[in-house]
C-alpha cells in the first residue's frame, strides 16, 4: 500500500512564497507519476502540476505556469511545489497523488491520494 503526506502549507500574504511537500511511501517511488491537484470551496478539484518518474517531464496548469515548480527526489521519495507569487485564488486544499507510469491531469486516474494541506492567501 503507498502513502501520501502532505506539509508545508499554510497562511501567506499576496505575492509570498510557499513550498509544499508531499511524502511517499513504498519501494517503487520512481514508478508513480505524480501530481498535485487543488480544490477551492465550491469547486471541484482541479489539477496543478505533475511530474514523471525520473523527473524529466513536468506538466502545469495554465493558472500556475511560471509561478509553480514541481520537482521529486526519488532517493527520498518526496516530491515538491514550490509556489511563488501566490495570489488569493491559490487559496485551496492542496493534495497529491500518485498514478503508476502514465501521465493524466484526471484526478479520476490516479490512485492514492494524500490527505490534504491548506494554503490560504490573503489579499
Amino acid at each position: 500500500q503507498v502513502q501520501l503526506v502532505e506539509s508545508g502549507g499554510g497562511l501567506v500574504q499576496a505575492g509570498g512564497s510557499l513550498r509544499l511537500s508531499c511524502a511517499v511511501s513504498g519501494r517503487t517511488f520512481s514508478s508513480y507519476f505524480m501530481g498535485w491537484f487543488r480544490e477551492a470551496p465550491g469547486k471541484e478539484r482541479e489539477f496543478v502540476s505533475g511530474i514523471s518518474g525520473n523527473g524529466g517531464t513536468t506538466y502545469y496548469a495554465d493558472s500556475v505556469k511560471g509561478r509553480f515548480t514541481i520537482s521529486r527526489d526519488n532517493a527520498n521519495n518526496t516530491v515538491f511545489l514550490q509556489m511563488n507569487s501566490l495570489k488569493p485564488e491559490d487559496t485551496a486544499v492542496y493534495y497529491c497523488a500518485a498514478r503508476r507510469w502514465v501521465a493524466s491531469r484526471s484526478s479520476n486516474e490516479y490512485t492514492y491520494w494524500g490527505q490534504g494541506t491548506q494554503v490560504t492567501v490573503s489579499s
